[in-house]
């Protein structure tokens, strides 16, 4: 067996999983959703997978079952447990994609960096880019693994609470990032999510996940430094929202390709803050 190529970033190519891919410490990971709310690249609808993927179920087992918002991060222990059923050790490297190119891929990406494992990585392009690469796909079915010995490792350093949003909004040194779209953040476009009101939280900057993103790849380095600057100054505590904490993600993750590090989620994200009448909106 060839040695693994330790990837330098975040991101891997397609190139690079292919030649990697049948590594055993290599796991792949599937975290499409099935019904994302908002429109990005166009989505593989067949129901093929990358070979030997297994599917990070964001919305069904992945999640906090007894919270009422959505994708809320499940306790420590459930996430061990599950990560465990699909297999994945502790010296795993896994690569997830989904079907969409950039989507819900670094939702699962921040979920693993939040229960302390270093070595996941974002499939750049996810299944369009592997298909049009001409790489082989096979009929996406969940297959029996062993299971594997991972444990989580909490960091709450990369996750907000939306007290801490709350503080961070009057906080010079922090800057709260919302990635939904604009006629969102602005109140001109209704909330795919009944009973959330319309706007944003004070002082907030508005970066919208897709423009990060360009034909399902997120932008070069240059491009995402380029971006963060337009809007960003200082050494400054970056915390990201959205919706319901996927898109979120992606601007998170493109923090950290632009090179910056001081990064958290808010997980309840908009469906939490836009649901409290007590909460600031402008």
């Amino acid at each position: 067996m060839a040695q693994l190529q330790m990837p330098s970033s975040p991101l891997v190519s397609v190139e690079w999983l292919s030649q990697n891919l049948h590594h055993p410490q290599v796991v792949v990971l599937d975290a499409s959703l099935k019904q994302p709310q908002n429109n990005t690249a166009t989505f593989v609808q067949q129901p093929v997978q990358i070979p030997s993927a297994r599917f990070f179920d964001i919305e069904h087992v992945f999640s906090h079952k007894q919270s009422h918002l959505p994708h809320m991060l499940p306790s420590p222990e459930d996430f061990t447990r599950e990560a465990r059923n699909l297999g994945i050790y502790r010296n795993s490297l896994i690569v997830v994609y989904d079907n969409r190119g950039i989507y819900a891929s670094p939702r699962a990406w921040w979920m693993f960096k939040a229960m302390g494992h270093e070595q996941v990585h974002v499939l750049n392009g996810g299944l369009p880019q592997w298909l049009a690469a001409g790489f082989a796909a096979e009929p996406a079915t969940q297959k029996e693994v062993a299971k594997g010995d991972f444990e989580a490792k909490y960091n709450p350093a990369l996750v907000s609470s939306r007290a801490e949003v709350a503080v961070a909004l009057t906080n010079s040194n922090c800057s709260v990032i919302d990635a939904r779209p604009a006629v969102r953040f602005y109140g001109q476009a209704p909330e795919p999510r009944q009973g959330l009101r319309l706007g944003h939280m004070p002082k907030a900057v508005n970066i919208p996940f897709n423009t990060l993103i360009e034909r399902g790849l997120m932008r070069t380095q240059p491009e995402l430094e380029e971006i963060f600057k337009r809007y960003l100054s200082g050494n400054r505590k970056l915390i990201f929202s959205c919706g319901s904490g996927v898109t979120a993600c992606i601007t998170a993750l493109g923090a950290i390709l632009a090179g910056l590090s001081n990064i958290a989620v808010y997980d309840g994200s908009w469906s939490e803050w836009g649901a409290s009448a007590e909460l600031p909106v402008v």
